[in-house]
């Protein structure tokens, strides 16, 4: 255990990075997945049960806390981690994200965001120093600059007026975070689809300095083959020597194909919102378990996982409490899913500091055209 943050690479392979975040609540292997923890927990889940998952971090999100129940009232209560009961490294995001997608009720200026609240209307002011306030006050241990995420499609003239504004703000939240040992602020790279605006905007970021960067604006309706294209070149232009965060993503081809171009770091809705609709994520693809194929059929959903769920649990039953409504279905799908998902990260940090990456991949994508087993 340190009591400074630092990032040390263990191994390459190509593009591909292995290594570990060290942090004062604990280490994070890297490439690293992150359960989201929205409004302090991870819907169906308790805490260690996602850490038995495999998970070293969680993300927490500012817009919604400092809403309900607020940043001074978890602070008093002995800070977000207390609060919540998790013990490791909490990243928790800017809230520009989630402001900027009430279109209709925020309005933008250089000072920062002002907007009604989608749970009572009150009206709320949040600007890069008060961001940083409200991360301070949870006790995040990495805390995300505030950005205004560049909406897709962009002109190049929208793309860059929102990037110039993402970058005065992240000197401001820089100079607001101050200096906080064993504490990191991560800037957020914006530019669109542009490979200029993302070049001037990774040097503006690069000479404020900060402790890790983010690849924002993606994953915002544009599709994989345009994502991969800006993550030919994004993380590239960010430095070398900083864990590299690709925001909001994703699927798990999107991870492995981020991951071959040298993104350190991912979270994602997509395992517990999955959970909670009956689709389970697997080594086969995803599997639908609303699906009336399921309902005879008392195999697991993968015979070589190892969660509770596959362990204990039937596809006939998951199928039966999933369409019973029952809440146990939630929680073993949102259980598994994690599970694969940490286990994909295991996988992928194995592969790349033994050098055979190219071969996982190709067996990870060869697994999934196989698809599901046959039904009985």
């Amino acid at each position: 255990m340190t009591n400074r943050f630092q990032f040390n690479i263990k191994a390459t392979d190509g593009r591909a990075r292995t290594g570990v975040i060290s942090t004062p609540k604990g280490d994070i292997r890297t490439p690293a997945f992150m359960p989201v923890g929205t409004a302090a927990t991870v819907k169906a889940m308790l805490p260690e049960s996602v850490r038995s998952t495999g998970a070293d971090i969680l993300l927490g999100n500012t817009y919604h806390l400092m809403l309900r129940p607020g940043a001074e009232r978890i602070h008093n209560l002995g800070g977000l981690h207390k609060f919540m009961n998790w013990q490791g490294p909490i990243l928790t995001d800017s809230g520009g994200y989630q402001v900027m997608s009430l279109t209709d009720l925020r309005k933008l200026t250089e000072e920062g965001v002002k907007f009604k609240s989608h749970i009572d209307g009150s009206v709320h002011n949040l600007t890069p120093e008060y961001s940083m306030e409200i991360q301070r006050l949870l006790g995040s241990d990495i805390v995300m600059s505030f950005d205004e995420c560049t909406p897709y499609p962009a002109t190049d003239k929208q793309a860059k007026s929102s990037m110039d504004l993402s970058m005065r703000w992240a000197q401001r939240s820089r100079d607001a975070f101050g200096d906080r040992p064993g504490y990191a602020l991560f800037g957020i790279q914006q530019g669109s689809t542009f490979k200029d605006m993302r070049e001037e905007s990774a040097e503006k970021l690069t000479n404020i300095g900060f402790d890790g960067y983010a690849v924002g604006g993606l994953a915002v309706g544009e599709g994989q083959d345009l994502m991969f294209d800006v993550l030919e070149y994004a993380p590239n232009q960010l430095p070398q020597d900083k864990p590299r965060y690709l925001m909001g993503v994703g699927k798990p081809d999107d991870i492995v194909g981020a991951v071959q171009r040298g993104i350190d770091m991912f979270d994602c809705v997509l395992p517990s919102r999955s959970g909670r609709t009956g689709q389970a994520l697997t080594r086969m693809g995803p599997i639908n378990l609303r699906n009336a194929r399921h309902r005879d059929d008392p195999r697991p959903l993968d015979a070589t996982c190892e969660c509770p769920c596959c362990k204990n649990y039937s596809r006939a039953y998951l199928h039966h409490v999933h369409r019973a409504g029952e809440i146990i279905s939630s929680m073993l799908l949102t259980w598994h899913n994690l599970h694969y998902y940490q286990v994909l990260m295991e996988g992928l940090r194995g592969a790349i500091a033994s050098n055979s990456l190219d071969t996982f991949v190709s067996n990870f994508h060869n697994l999934r055209k196989q698809g599901d087993i046959e039904p009985i």
